[in-house]
């Protein structure tokens, strides 16, 4: 079935929502743009003509970030050097009225490129930071079960969190990780310690993503990088940090649907403990295929014993303001609420003590 147009009443309350979304977590400059680019789009200006061809849900798809996030990527590759004078992440510096005429310029050079990009590109943010909300479930298996850990990740774009172990930690007064590690992830942290003391070891990580990034292609690192907003130069840098680790030795991530490589992929293997995971990805994915992977979950999980367990680590919205982290082990089932987390990984309420 072919996707059906939205309206254009429908397209401009996507690009203002998403210009409130950006407000309310830390970007002003995109809050700003797609404001403007909401009012040209209403109308009829050239952002009209960039969504014309695009087919699909504009909030699900987040087409306001695919067209910001392609400009981006051109002003980070120097092909966009009038928007680069006002995005930090390229060396600039913000001025709102420069900035959105720089958008206008660029959208009128690269019509054909952007409009493109609105029905093509899809938005991959790898927040590498919820590694440091991520890592406590993972303590939490290796430490229930005393096997190494064998990763698995859907919705994994370029499989940066699947690297966790390689990155150093500070959570709140906690510590954990290669001292030497050339990036540190730090958290507030509310509540006793985690199982920093757990025998931890990933034996093999792997993933599936619709659209995974290959970070051995330079294009698709900047790709991967135009995705932080252009302010935002702490995420920029963690990001790049963890490109430069796992670059050399990239996971497997598998272009598929995570409801068929769930079912090829995942099930219990005897000495490791299968680890399926997954963040801020829930939404995303269509409600029947969900509902193929609980059932797939399920039907692994009953063949899972002490010798070969199987988990099910999610970290996912629950409300506006902050994501649970939770884990389903097996062989017994039981399902766990560890954290209330920040849907970046800045912070973690622990509650699996």
């Amino acid at each position: 079935m072919t996707a059906e147009a939205p309206t254009r009443e429908t397209l401009v309350e996507a690009f203002r929502g998403q210009a409130r979304g950006c407000a309310a977590t830390g970007s002003r400059i995109y809050a700003e743009l797609l404001a403007r680019a909401a009012d040209d789009l209403a109308h009829d200006g050239i952002f009209a003509d960039l969504v014309s061809r695009y087919r699909g849900h504009p909030v699900l798809d987040a087409l306001p970030l695919r067209l910001l996030g392609r400009a981006h990527a051109l002003a980070l590759a120097g092909e966009a050097p009038g928007l680069a004078r006002f995005y930090p992440s390229a060396g600039g510096r913000y001025e709102g009225e420069g900035a959105w005429r720089a958008l206008l310029a660029l959208a009128e050079e690269r019509r054909d490129d952007l409009r493109d990009a609105a029905s093509r590109w899809r938005v991959q943010t790898n927040e590498v930071r919820r590694s440091a909300v991520l890592l406590p479930g993972f303590l939490r298996v290796a430490a229930r079960t005393g096997l190494p850990l064998r990763i698995r990740e859907i919705g994994a774009s370029s499989g940066l969190n699947q690297f966790f172990d390689r990155y150093r930690y500070e959570l709140g007064p906690h510590r954990w990780g290669d001292p030497q590690s050339p990036l540190v992830l730090a958290a507030d942290w509310d509540g006793p310690a985690p199982d920093l003391a757990a025998p931890l070891r990933v034996a093999d990580r792997r993933g599936c993503d619709v659209a995974p990034i290959d970070l051995r292609d330079p294009a698709e690192q900047v790709k991967l990088q135009s995705f932080i907003w252009p302010e935002q130069l702490d995420r920029l840098e963690r990001l790049r940090a963890a490109i430069a680790i796992a670059s050399a030795n990239p996971p497997a991530i598998d272009a598929a649907p995570a409801g068929d490589w769930v079912e090829r992929h995942v099930a219990p293997e005897a000495g490791v403990a299968t680890v399926l995971f997954h963040s801020v990805v829930w939404f995303y994915i269509p409600e029947a295929e969900r509902e193929r992977i609980a059932r797939a979950m399920e039907s692994a999980g009953a063949r899972a014993t002490a010798d070969a367990p199987l988990a099910w680590l999610r970290m996912e919205g629950a409300r506006v303001e902050e994501a649970e982290l939770r884990l389903r082990l097996w062989p017994n089932g039981d399902d766990v609420l560890l954290a209330g987390v920040h849907y970046h990984g800045a912070s973690a309420r622990w509650l699996g003590a």
